[in-house]
């Protein structure tokens, strides 16, 4: 995945300039993003503080982590399934 240029706080401080008055177009143009860029962004992180986002961001790790744990665990049980349905 690629990695982004803007941190969680940055992004976060250009959102809430925008929630201060400035308009997407401008706010855009001034951060070098495209619009499609910036309303991906407010629908992730709009209304968030930076505490919130990290906080997110460690959830989505675990989330992860927890998913690949649960994968190997069927693998697991479906090769003993299959080696205890076979005849020796």
């Amino acid at each position: 995945m690629k990695r982004s240029r803007f941190s969680e706080e940055q992004i976060i401080g250009i959102l809430k300039e925008h929630q201060a008055g400035l308009s997407a177009k401008e706010l855009c143009r001034k951060h070098g993003i495209s619009d499609g860029t910036f309303y991906k962004w407010r629908s992730k992180y709009g209304g968030m503080e930076v505490s919130d986002a990290r906080r997110l961001k460690a959830l989505e790790a675990e989330n992860a982590k927890l998913k690949k744990m649960l994968a190997e665990q069927m693998l697991d049980v479906a090769t003993l399934k299959e080696m205890l349905g076979k005849n020796f």
